[in-house]
């Protein structure tokens, strides 16, 4: 089935992983799970670049930390700490040498200095329309009205909520996902390393970074 012609049935992510935004720019219809219970651990509340030492994981702290229950709709940030001004500085460690960091820094600066979100879906809802403008490539988004169990998704929509995951053994084989390599801040340290956040691709490809996510689509 063209995925063009189908819907996508995503979980809300942090500044998600490229195969995440695979998805974004390849469905028609696309919905962010709204009414699941909020699962821990997962590109949640969580993104991952590649930095000198190796892969950054930035966590968004929530309210309640470890014990946080109930819907993802009702998650709250946590300010305990400065967790803005410290991703900020992680991500320009990892890029302030890649060479569309300056082109793009100005755009997402404001999300680690200059306003407090409430809530974990309207920050990360924000911040991703931010990347696909970017990138130029806006999309319609729907939040979930109802909560569809795994295994009960309609027919015509491709369920990704739990199967795109940053640990190996939660994921799932994606035949519509194709690792393609390009050029990294810190290749010759690390070699290529796929599937990272947006940010990566964004900072290193700049306007080539659309026509790269679709060519990571089958």
């Amino acid at each position: 089935m063209d995925s063009a012609e189908t819907a996508v049935l995503l979980s809300t992510a942090y500044l998600g992983p490229i195969q995440y935004y695979t998805k974004l720019v390849s469905y028609r219809k696309i919905f962010i799970e709204y009414c699941e219970s909020y699962l821990k651990q997962s590109y949640r509340n969580r993104t991952i670049v590649i930095a000198a030492n190796g892969p950054l994981q930035l966590t968004l702290p929530i309210l309640n930390g470890p014990r946080a229950k109930g819907p993802v709709r009702d998650q709250q940030l946590s300010y305990d700490f400065p967790w803005q001004q410290m991703h900020w500085r992680g991500i320009i460690s990892a890029y302030n040498n890649s060479p569309y960091f300056e082109y793009y820094a100005d755009d997402l600066a404001p999300f680690y200095n200059l306003k407090k979100w409430k809530y974990l879906l309207d920050f990360n809802l924000e911040i991703q329309n931010t990347v696909l403008k970017t990138i130029n490539f806006p999309v319609g988004i729907t939040y979930t009205s109802d909560y569809v169990p795994l295994g009960e998704v309609p027919p015509g929509t491709d369920d990704f909520r739990y199967s795109i995951h940053p640990k190996q053994h939660k994921q799932t084989t994606d035949n519509r996902f194709v690792v393609n390599p390009y050029t990294q801040v810190f290749n010759e340290k690390w070699g290529f390393i796929p599937n990272l956040s947006i940010l990566d691709l964004l900072f290193n490809e700049g306007p080539d970074a659309i026509g790269y996510l679709k060519a990571c689509c089958r």
